[in-house]
Parts: C-alpha cells; structure tokens; sequence
C-alpha cells in the first residue's frame, strides 16, 4: 500500500481520506466523525498538540499575538498533522504529544499557543501529513518554516542544524538541502562550539562577532571577541571623526558668512551729533527728504586700507559700515540687529520700494 493509500489526502487536504484503525480508536476517544471525510479546514485549538519537535526552546512572549488574534482575526492557516501520521513517522514521541488531540503543530505553534491564551474557538488549518515519512523530515519541516521567516533564536537554530547534519552528512550537503550557502551553515554552527559562557550571552553580545570566534580555542575565545570589539569600537570611532569633518567643512561656507557679518564693523556711525536722524520722523516726512534730498543725514564714507589701522599700527579700527555693498550690510543687521527691530526697519524698507516703484511708474 502507498503512503498516499495510507495517509488519504496529501498537503492541501483534496478529497475524502480513508480511515486508519489507529484514527477510528481516536475517533472513539474523541468523538471526532471519521468516516472518510475531507480533512477539515477548522480545529478546535485545544484538539491540536504541539510539536514535542519545535526548533523553538521557547515560544516566548505571546501577549501581543494573542491581542491580535483577538482583534483582527487569523489571517494564515496553521499547518497540521493527523495525529496518528506524527505517530508513525515519529513512533517514541507519542508519550510527549497532549492527551485527546487529533492533529499536531508542524508549522504554527506561536499562533497555536496565542490562539488558546486568547480562548479562540477554533483555528485555520492546513491537514498536511506529508510533511516527512520520518522525526528528522518533519524537523526539517519545521526548521525551514522557521528560518524563511527569520525569527527563530540563534542557538535553537543552531542546534536544529546540528541534527540535520548529522542525517545529510556534511555542510555542503546541507545547504544544498536549505538552499543556502556552506558559509551561512558553517556561520551559525559555531555558535555551538562557544564556550557556556559565551553562549549565554548570545543576544547581548553582537552576534557575528560571537559566530567568529566560535571557531577559537575556548580558552582564547573572551580574549579573541574583546579584541574584535575594540577593533569595532576604533572603527566605529573613525567613522564619527570622518562625519564630523565632512559635517565641519559643509558648515564651513555658511560659517563664514556669520563671522563676516558678525566682525564686519562693530560700530555704526551716524554722521555727527549733529547730523538729523530720520528715527525721530514719520514716514511720511523720511519719503520727502528722501525725494528731496532736503535735510538728508551726512552718511560716513567707507575707509580705506589706510584708516583700517591707528597711527600706531596696532590695533585695527572699527569698519564703517558698508552702504555700497547691500549684501553685507544685510548680513550684519540680519546679525546684528534685535529680531522686533529688524522687522521694524523691514517693513520700512518695502514701504519706501514700493512707493519708489509707484512714482516711477507714474512719472512713465
């Protein structure tokens, strides 16, 4: 008889399957209908077991899971066993399967565990009894579930690598097997040759450096992984420095700017105490002396190169400021200048332009 004849239906659960007697002594235990029916698409959470065969040492924190389970529903079917298929490729590990169940977890046992914490009713699943004829299949089975979505913990991992080596016989063979490079085999294998103590640092420590020295001797292993961080750290360190130079010279530009603005002139001259001040004036007055040329503050020229110094030599004079060069004078008062009065003189200055631009249009 075929495996096919003796399971019923394979993977995606088509059709009516027969009905073993080992099922129909189940049937009787469980009160679960038998008689040449599909494989169900809905159990019961508390008729599935978990696999005694996980990769996974722990399941971990199932709280938000659950939550979702909860709230949002199961979005993707578990995949299952017939119990009495488990048992005949896996014949020693029916003592550690749950008592009156009729499936077993192969790929799903976090959303199994969550979906009883969250008292579903029942579960999606997909009756699959052709996931491996023997313990080291379904492990394979459940390994590649697990690494396709690369959240299984590094030693489970490991170890589960562990046994599959020793059926396929050698790491090429193996990664050949997971569609996976001998490096990336041979990566997560060493993590079994770390000394306890290392290994119990696995997920404080950075695992690639862990990975790189558990091919050491394990009396030079702490040695060896102290010296890869520091050479880490330096790097790391090297890095910054470079960032902060490239940093320094992209601010350099505008740098410049504030520090010609900020040492251009530190004094504003007004002309003389007796010079008028159009501060004291309205707008409109300003305007006129300014069409006018009526009463116009006397404005200090620019110095020359000769009365940037004292007579001593000594020390620089103050710049005038430079009334010719707009730009600069911008950046100084920009700098210079408190924020509200800054505003002030602003909104002056566009009052003045735009009624310039008004009598010029009109004198056109």
């Amino acid at each position: 008889m075929s495996k096919a004849d003796q399971l019923g239906a394979g993977r995606f659960g088509g059709g009516a399957r027969p009905v073993s007697a080992r099922r129909q002594a189940v049937a009787a235990a469980t009160g679960v209908p038998t008689d040449g029916i599909a494989p169900p698409t809905e159990l019961p959470p508390h008729r599935i077991s978990l696999n005694p065969d996980n990769p996974r040492s722990s399941l971990g924190d199932l709280t938000d899971l659950a939550g979702s389970l909860q709230t949002h529903g199961q979005k993707q079917a578990i995949t299952v066993m017939n119990r009495d298929a488990y048992i005949k490729a896996n014949p020693e590990r029916e003592a550690d399967l749950e008592p009156d169940t009729t499936h077993v977890v192969i790929d799903g046992s976090s959303r199994l565990a969550a979906a009883r914490d969250a008292g579903l009713s029942t579960l999606k699943v997909m009756v699959s009894d052709d996931q491996g004829a023997n313990s080291e299949e379904l492990l394979e089975s459940a390994l590649v579930a697990n690494i396709h979505r690369q959240d299984l913990a590094e030693l489970d991992e490991a170890r589960a690598l562990q046994r599959l080596l020793a059926i396929h016989g050698s790491q090429t063979a193996l990664a050949k097997r997971l569609h996976r490079s001998q490096g990336w085999v041979s990566q997560r294998l060493a993590l079994l040759g770390l000394t306890p103590e290392l290994q119990a640092r696995v997920g404080e420590e950075p695992i690639d450096l862990l990975r790189a020295v558990g091919s050491k001797p394990p009396e030079q292993q702490k040695a060896v992984l102290a010296t890869l961080k520091q050479e880490r750290a330096r790097k790391e360190a090297e890095k910054q420095e470079r960032k902060g130079r490239k940093q320094t010279r992209t601010a350099a530009p505008a740098a410049q700017g504030a520090e010609k603005a900020d040492g251009y002139y530190d004094v504003i001259e007004d002309g003389g105490a007796d010079g008028p001040s159009t501060s004291s004036t309205g707008h409109e007055a300003a305007d006129e002396r300014a069409r006018t040329g009526e009463g116009a503050p006397t404005l200090p020229a620019q110095s020359t190169a000769a009365e940037a110094t004292d007579g001593g030599g000594e020390q620089p004079r103050a710049k005038r400021f430079p009334y010719e060069d707009g730009e600069s004078a911008a950046m100084y008062l920009i700098h210079k200048m408190p924020a509200d009065e800054f505003d002030k003189m602003l909104d002056r200055l566009l009052t003045h332009r735009n009624d310039r631009d008004s009598q010029a249009a009109s004198a056109r």
